[in-house]
């Protein structure tokens, strides 16, 4: 009896080590990923950054350019009106599948709503053509 004891006492200890050397390989390998993943994230912001001073330096140029045959609040909101143009054509090409409108259900051709407000996804039920109780 001692011996079956002596040898489970053996294999509480080998799976506590194995279970050690699998949480320290996993911590090892997330730390790497995590690693990885915070380079990217970072160049990202960065590429991010340089994108929008890009993009502010070319408003001014657009602005600049014509500024020199139109009055200087003229220039500006024509370069606004320009830069409002380019993120909603921006937003529409990022949406996927046609424009949609809230509330209305184009693939039915109807003015109903496909599902309620409350986000649940739970279409309405159907409506009768006559309410309750009114024919008697």
């Amino acid at each position: 009896m001692d011996r079956m004891d002596h040898l489970e006492h053996l294999d509480k200890h080998l799976v506590d080590e194995l279970a050690q050397v699998a949480r320290e390989t996993v911590r090892d390998e997330l730390r790497q990923q995590t690693r990885k993943q915070r380079r990217k994230a970072t160049l990202y912001a960065a590429s991010g950054a340089a994108a929008l001073y890009a993009g502010a330096a070319l408003a001014l140029t657009v602005g600049l350019a014509l500024a020199v045959g139109l009055p200087d609040w003229a220039a500006a909101l024509i370069t606004a009106a320009l830069l409002g143009v380019a993120a909603y054509l921006l937003r529409g090409a990022a949406r996927p599948g046609p424009a949609h409108r809230p509330g209305h259900d184009h693939a039915r051709g109807g003015d109903a709503p496909s599902a309620p407000p409350n986000g649940l996804g739970v279409p309405y039920p159907p409506m009768p053509p006559v309410a309750p109780g009114g024919a008697g």
